[in-house]
């Protein structure tokens, strides 16, 4: 399918600018407060998943749209970033699900997705006790202890947040890209992708990368899941470089996706890895997501055919420049004649049938000159086309032996 002529939407600056104040690196991710606090980065990680978990049991009771419970997992990661998980001295501690409770209440508000508080509570009280039939009442204390929690840990989490709450999920950009690549009725590529981002909500990948390299990264990813092929543009450029990224960018974002991927729990309690990491300083060429344009490819070939047209042409004229003399023909003629006919008496001149004691390749070289150099002429260790096309190395020393040959004339 051709590709859509309307080029993806330019990126906020706005958001970009804003988007960057969370950006972090793998080293600044292992100095948060949290594992400063003596909480190691696996078990960190692990309640990060708990939270975000949380969130997407509590949406799926509230039918809440992705978008919404994705911007509450940005924020839960957000928060975590300045306040720890451990109680210390002088300082409570935040558990990831109250937070988790109050991301989806604080995200339904900036997605304009509202549900009542009740609603909203009753669903925290039914995924916390991990019983969906649970019957909760507004006077229980459980209700009121959730419903406190929430309110309060409101304000904490603004505070966190700076009041940021400027966000650009990367759904709508990973449909952008869809459309642009002319792949929007592909549904299996378009399922793969979404749900590579729905994963990515489990990992840090939203305080690693934007939300432009997360879409990528989905898309690169569902491409060589679903054995898809992306067309290049008229250019010969890859998709990658249209929307403006780098492919290493985009396999450093798979490679911290395939983070949640690449442990399993086993029967005997042990951790193994079921994936391959994607090198990241691989050939574009082999990346097997692009598909070369029949344009690109159209004008590669017509170079190629011009620079051996030409390669061809000079090479006619250096053979032209090559052709041998009569004179390089007869001097080959003779340095195979006397060679054969030193070799065949263990170096000693061979006498001719007649007893004159004249050799054979003084008569060879009269032949030569007469054009009666025939397959009888030439000795059996030699073959004719050997006589016929002499090499270079042999023209020339056909050519010292010729004037020798000379002299004793």
């Amino acid at each position: 399918m051709s590709p859509s002529r309307e080029p993806p939407a330019l990126p906020n600056e706005v958001l970009m600018v804003a988007e960057s104040q969370w950006i972090f690196t793998e080293t600044e991710l292992l100095r948060t407060p949290s594992i400063l606090d003596g909480l190691s980065p696996e078990k960190e990680r692990e309640n990060r998943g708990k939270g975000v978990n949380f969130i997407f049991q509590v949406g799926i009771m509230l039918k809440l749209p992705q978008v919404t419970l994705a911007t509450a997992s940005v924020l839960l990661h957000r928060f975590f970033v300045r306040h720890s998980m451990v109680e210390a001295p002088g300082r409570p501690a935040f558990h990831y699900y109250s937070m988790a409770a109050t991301s989806i209440f604080l995200a339904t508000k900036i997605e304009e997705d509202c549900r009542k508080m009740k609603e909203l509570v009753v669903a925290c009280v039914r995924v916390a006790q991990k019983d969906p039939r649970k019957f909760v009442d507004e006077q229980d204390k459980e209700y009121w202890r959730w419903k406190d929690n929430i309110l309060h840990n409101e304000d904490v989490l603004l505070e966190a947040l700076c009041f940021d709450l400027t966000l650009e999920p990367p759904y709508k950009i990973l449909f952008e890209y869809l459309n642009y690549f002319g792949e929007n009725d592909n549904r299996r590529l378009r399922n793969s992708a979404w749900a590579f981002i729905n994963d990515s909500c489990m990992s840090t990948l939203c305080l690693q990368f934007s939300s432009r390299a997360i879409a990528a990264s989905a898309l690169y990813a569902a491409a060589k899941h679903c054995h898809t092929e992306i067309l290049d543009d008229e250019e010969g450029r890859p998709w990658w470089e249209t929307i403006g990224l780098d492919l290493k960018t985009i396999k450093q974002a798979c490679n911290c996706l395939a983070a949640v991927y690449e442990h399993v729990q086993v029967k005997n309690g042990r951790d193994v890895s079921i994936h391959e990491r994607t090198p990241e300083d691989g050939d574009e060429l082999t990346a097997k997501t692009r598909a070369r344009h029949p344009q690109a490819i159209r004008t590669e070939q017509s170079d190629t055919s011009d620079h051996l047209g030409d390669g061809g042409m000079g090479a006619t004229e250096g053979s032209r420049k090559r052709t041998r003399s009569p004179s390089e023909i007869q001097g080959v003629s003779t340095v195979n004649g006397e060679s054969n006919g030193r070799d065949a008496n263990n170096g000693t001149p061979e006498i001719s049938p007649s007893g004159d004691g004249r050799n054979h390749s003084k008569d060879k070289r009269r032949r030569v000159a007469n054009g009666e150099m025939r397959m009888n002429g030439v000795n059996d260790d030699h073959s004719s086309a050997t006589a016929a096309m002499p090499s270079q190395q042999e023209a020339h020393t056909a050519d010292e032996i010729s004037e020798e040959g000379e002299v004793e004339a």
